[in-house]
């Protein structure tokens, strides 16, 4: 339909105009240029297509076509016998010919009467369908060669006002031939007059409603088709086709000389019929005054048609009762072509009510959601270059809306793969929160499914935003990774279960990585290029999960950080494809952030050996030395051992230290550069519950860390601490540190690597050991960010020195101090380790800088675990000696 309504006018080819023109072209040429006829030309042929589509389905399912007649059953047979008897009856027909019951007032009889009503009856079905030549030869073979000659005069040319019927006719010149004698138009008045004489008398005479409604079609009659029009369609063909035709009668009556005068001598009926009214004009019943006859009948512009559909008083109740129907009432919008109503109209169809707001929860019909999307697909492709700004804005909006909700609709049918066809069609904000959308709640979802909709993205969205008004996967992606970072609340039944599903939740952040370390289909551009920033994105974000993920896997407990053991497993496989194409490693910067992820590689299997050995330790705890067999002290033994060795590899890099200092990009600026760092963290009993902060706690906190500095500091860096209650979760904290950026810390190279200034704040609240605070309470972090800032706070870029100098000076203290712990064990179990001088000469020499980066409680501790491992020495020596 829409195709039929908004197709371009069509050109009449230069080759068929005849000179002098007939009525015939003066009607193609004026429906081609004016707008309403135009509309009800379309209307028509839509609605004749639709009844031939109908009556080709009907023949292949029935095998059977309306109009198959035996020949010349169409002739009166049983009025024929009943004459040749002689009888003789007032009711019935003494002649045969074709005018005989208009002119006998008679009929034949009921038989013939009856079997003429079923051919016409079908001979409506065909012109109803646009089937005239059907229509013709359906009444030559029923033996009723002069009703086809009523129906199709001229010769049999198509007088339909449209560029094909004047293709299909070709350059005959009956027409004009007639014409020449008897002026333009004569004939053709002449034929439509005597077409409604037919279609009155018959009905006066209830010669058959068909039979009317025949005659009644070919000269805009409507008083006399309305009537077995019980259909919508059937009722707004013959409404269409009667404007369309009493319009192109108006406009060949203008053209003779002298029958404007004659029309105008009826300018009151003509400019004051409404299109309300079912009478019929009585001034003159001539063929000269034509269309005059029957032009009260039409509704002259297309919203009078559709509130005469509505018309209970005009048209049959069913047709007045579809109006009211989904269906029906898109089709009249888009006769009127009011594509901005059309759209709120199948929009408060499908929209969520007042109370259910979820936009991304689809509503209303299936078939409706689905009908609404490609509409607006299709109105959007066949309007693009007429859209003004207030259709476009409508079109543009409405249609995001519904589109949107046709989206959601896939992705709940579990059709992810076809939802980027729809959301690339989408506005940009749009597009970027239905993925987003999409994503998280298929986080958890298998492999396929994600890779559905990985799919879905790359193929339908551009990777990189290069168009404003378009969603790219790019900024999917950082949304993703931004909010995947975000706190989120849970239900906790105790404190104890704070913590523990606050560190479930690197699990989940851990998640988002898989995104990025899909294969890009080869049919999208630059497919080489894309893989090397996916790689590269995903390097960069598992780097900033790494750092936040040591500084919460700091316990020595067995249970493995699953978050980043996850992030390892998603990119070994990508790592592994791309080292072959490590052309593209430089043109990207990669090779930095690969090195970061080797060192947190490394550092995460070394953490993995000793939760190994611990969870063997506790183990063997649980069972008395003398039950314990020598395999199981053995294993022990072994994993020690394993654990002081890669440990002591990750400690003794000379050329390659684990996570080196990195300078970040230098920010010149004549104005002040500042740093800031922000964590989102919970405060840690040593018991391992988690305390609940107020307003006291974050009071004191406050104080504790502008404590951990001295005086100078504070005035000279111009360092800032703040202090809050997470708005997010209530048993989370804010922390915000903000100090003024200067040279070896924030300017040029910051060779301590230990995190400046905000980094020793930070570790002193880490390690539990912040004085004018709570002993042995620590921060857990959740989220940890640090940038450059301006003047006025603005973000200048990300100061990843700070946070790596940080990791650095939390986990190698730790690791040291594992490794201590583990020798204790070895010696304690007979076995002495070999490397443990070393490790004593390494943490001492000022070369390695590591002493720097304990806390006086870690090298309290690292004391401690060297008293211990003396004492245990001198108990084997003496053994021994004995």
């Amino acid at each position: 339909m829409i195709f039929f309504l908004l197709a371009v006018s069509e050109e009449l080819p230069k080759e068929l105009i005849l000179y002098p023109q007939t009525s015939h072209l003066e009607a193609c040429q004026f429906v081609a240029e004016d707008h309403t006829a135009q509309l009800c030309l379309r209307v028509v042929q839509w609605l004749e297509d639709l009844a031939s589509k109908a009556l080709d389905l009907e023949s292949k399912v029935q095998g059977s076509h309306v109009g198959t007649y035996l020949p010349s059953s169409g002739v009166w047979h049983h009025t024929q016998r009943y004459l040749k008897k002689g009888a003789s009856n007032t009711n019935t027909v003494h002649h045969l010919d074709f005018d005989a019951p208009t002119r006998e007032h008679a009929h034949q009889l009921p038989d013939d009467k009856k079997q003429d009503e079923s051919l016409l009856e079908d001979v409506w079905t065909l012109l109803r369908a646009g089937r005239l030549e059907e229509a013709c030869d359906l009444c030559r073979s029923a033996g009723q060669p002069w009703r086809a000659a009523t129906l199709c005069p001229f010769g049999g040319l198509d007088l339909f006002p449209s560029v094909e019927a004047l293709v299909k006719n070709g350059k005959n010149r009956i027409l004009q031939a007639i014409e020449l004698e008897s002026g333009l138009g004569h004939q053709w008045r002449l034929w439509k007059w005597a077409s409604y004489c037919a279609s009155e008398k018959i009905a006066e005479q209830d010669g058959g409603k068909y039979e009317a409604a025949v005659y009644a079609a070919q000269c805009s009659n409507l008083i006399r088709m309305l009537p077995i029009c019980t259909d919508w369609e059937s009722a707004c063909w013959a409404m269409a086709k009667s404007c369309l035709d009493v319009q192109v009668d108006l406009e060949l009556a203008r053209l003779p000389p002298g029958r404007m005068d004659q029309i105008n001598s009826f300018g009151d009926v003509i400019d004051g019929s409404s299109g309300h009214s079912d009478g019929t004009v009585q001034p003159s019943r001539g063929p000269e005054n034509w269309p005059v006859q029957v032009l009260n009948q039409q509704p002259r512009q297309l919203p009078a048609l559709l509130q005469k559909l509505h018309s209970t008083e005009t048209v049959h109740e069913s047709v007045a009762r579809a109006c009211k129907e989904q269906q029906r009432q898109i089709e009249m919008i888009l006769m009127l072509g009011d594509i901005p109503r059309l759209l709120d109209l199948i929009w408060s169809w499908i929209a969520p009510s007042e109370d259910d707001q979820d936009v991304f929860r689809p509503h209303g019909d299936p078939q409706m959601i689905r009908f609404g999307a490609h509409i607006v697909l299709v109105l959007r492709y066949l309007l693009a270059d007429e859209m003004k700004d207030t259709f476009r804005e409508k079109i543009m909006s409405v249609g995001d809306l519904i589109l949107h909700m046709y989206a959601m609709f896939l992705f709940s049918k579990q059709h992810e793969e076809l939802v980027g066809i729809y959301a690339s069609q989408l506005a940009r904000h749009r597009c970027v929160d239905l993925f987003v959308h999409m994503m998280e709640l298929r986080l958890n979802s298998s492999v396929h499914v994600k890779y559905k909709i990985f799919l879905s993205a790359m193929e339908y969205l551009p990777f990189s935003s290069g168009d404003d008004s378009k969603g790219s996967f790019e900024e999917i992606i950082e949304r993703i990774l931004s909010r995947s970072r975000e706190l989120k609340v849970g239900k906790y039944d105790k404190l104890s279960d704070v913590l523990e599903q606050h560190r479930l939740q690197s699990l989940q952040k851990a998640m988002v990585i898989q995104w990025l370390c899909f294969t890009p289909p080869s049919t999208i551009t630059d497919v080489k290029d894309v893989s090397t920033k996916l790689l590269l994105r995903a390097l960069i974000h598992s780097n900033i999960l790494f750092r936040e993920f040591a500084l919460i896997s700091m316990w020595r407990v067995p249970a493995m950080p699953i978050g980043a053991h996850k992030l390892l497993g998603f990119l070994a496989e990508p790592l592994k494809q791309l080292s072959e194409h490590q052309d593209n490693f430089e043109a990207f910067n990669v090779s930095d952030n690969l090195r970061e992820f080797q060192d947190w590689s490394e550092y995460y299997s070394c953490d993995a050996t000793y939760r190994n050995w611990l969870k063997i330790e506790l183990e063997n705890a649980e069972v008395s030395s003398i039950e314990l067999s020598l395999e199981e002290k053995q294993r022990a033994i072994s994993a020690a051992k394993e654990t002081l060795d890669s440990s002591l590899l990750l400690l003794l890099r000379k050329e390659n230290p684990w996570l080196a200092a990195s300078e970040d990009p230098i920010y010149s600026s004549e104005e002040p550069l500042f740093l800031e760092l922000h964590a989102t963290a919970m405060l840690c009993l040593p018991s391992g519950e988690c305390m609940s902060p107020d307003a006291t706690v974050c009071t004191t906190l406050t104080s504790a860390l502008y404590s951990s500095v001295t005086e100078d500091v504070v005035l000279n860096w111009q360092l800032m601490v703040n202090v809050s209650v997470s708005a997010r979760d209530n048993y989370c904290i804010e922390v915000v540190l903000r100090c003024l950026a200067v040279a070896g810390d924030g300017i040029g190279p910051h060779e301590l690597n230990d995190g400046g200034i905000l980094g020793t704040i930070m570790a002193a609240g880490f390690k539990g050991e912040l004085l004018r605070f709570q002993a042995g309470v620590t921060m857990e972090i959740s989220r940890l960010d640090a940038w450059y800032s301006s003047k006025d706070g603005s973000i200048e870029g990300p100061a990843t020195y700070i946070v790596r100098g940080l990791c650095h000076r939390c986990c190698l203290p730790e690791v040291i101090l594992r490794c201590m712990q583990v020798s204790v064990s070895l010696l304690e179990s007979g076995s002495p380790p070999e490397s443990h001088d070393e490790l004593i000469e390494l943490v001492a020499c000022p070369e390695t800088g590591f002493l720097h980066l304990f806390s006086q409680q870690q090298l309290q501790e690292f004391l401690l675990f060297e008293r211990e491992y003396s004492i245990f020495k001198m108990e084997l020596q003496e053994e021994l000696s004995c």
